[in-house]
């Protein structure tokens, strides 16, 4: 028995992975293609990707322009309350249905030239493209966008090289801090603590009723788990947050009582001083007089 496996550069792709076959599997060859042969070999990237690209753009610019037409919207506010992961797929999916059949068969001239019948290969219709290139201008500056064709075609073209796995962690973590950011500066002000309290407290009952009648132990124990460190973690995170204010607040509360009390008798005793003081100078004053 023999095999060979074919992998691209793709950053999941481990580099030494033949290395790594265990010996029973040593019929098992690993081939990795040249570097940017991507383009020639794979024949979604014949311009079947970058096609679907256009398409997409073109109907989130549309969305986008059918949203904030007739209102006060700005385009930020559309990202944040008007678009969400629901409404990508559905934008994905007309975007994927526009995609001819002739551009998919097209796309293996390079690779398979003799599966291509000669009249479906017309450079992958350039007015329709085109035509795609002029409508997602004119949705672009129907919406104040100082947009053109250079731009569009730079848009699609930038997100042809994948990310490597850093760069994907790094965008992760960007994300997940700015969706902290913004929970932290809107729902932590509205939930109050009292309802916090309550809701764990309700969470605590429940999961002690279901960890006793419930047959399947494990299962529940693991779901369990996961909602506790999926959902409620973040709300113990705001009521130890507002435990440790709290308490801050309170102990600089007691520090300015008794800094106040403490500076009070200063001034009482300074007062003192100063009268002492004065009455001292005002009888020196009249004795040099005197004599």
């Amino acid at each position: 028995m023999k095999a060979l496996l074919i992998l691209d550069n793709a950053p999941a792709h481990p580099p030494g992975l033949e290395d790594d076959i265990l010996e029973e599997f040593q019929f098992i060859k690993v081939l990795y293609l040249p570097p940017n042969t991507t383009s020639i070999l794979q024949p979604m990237d014949q311009q079947v990707i970058s096609n679907f690209k256009k398409l997409y753009t073109k109907h989130l610019f549309r969305r986008c322009f059918e949203v904030t037409e007739n209102t006060n919207l700005t385009l930020r506010e559309f990202w944040k309350d008007h678009y969400n992961i629901v409404i990508c797929l559905r934008i994905i999916d007309l975007a994927w249905q526009g995609v001819r059949r002739r551009t998919l068969n097209s796309a293996w001239k390079k690779l398979w030239p003799d599966a291509v019948v000669e009249r479906d290969f017309e450079g992958f219709e350039p007015e329709t493209e085109q035509e795609e290139l002029e409508e997602i201008v004119s949705l672009g500056k129907s919406m104040g966008l100082e947009v053109d064709e250079g731009d569009v075609n730079e848009l699609v073209e930038e997100h042809e090289e994948e990310l490597s796995t850093e760069e994907l962690k790094e965008l992760q973590m960007m994300q997940h801090t700015k969706v902290l950011e913004e929970i932290n500066t809107s729902e932590e002000e509205v939930i109050s603590t009292g309802e916090i309290k309550d809701m764990l407290a309700m969470w605590e009952k429940l999961s002690n009723f279901i960890e006793k009648k419930h047959p399947e132990k494990v299962a529940t124990g693991r779901a369990s788990a996961l909602f506790n460190d999926t959902c409620l973690s973040h709300f113990r995170s705001i009521l130890k947050g507002r435990q440790k204010q709290s308490s801050l607040d309170t102990f600089l509360l007691k520090r300015a009582v008794s800094e106040s009390t403490e500076s009070a008798a200063k001034k009482a005793k300074t007062s003192d001083n100063q009268i002492y003081v004065n009455v001292k100078l005002s009888l020196s004053l009249k004795l040099s007089a005197l004599f």
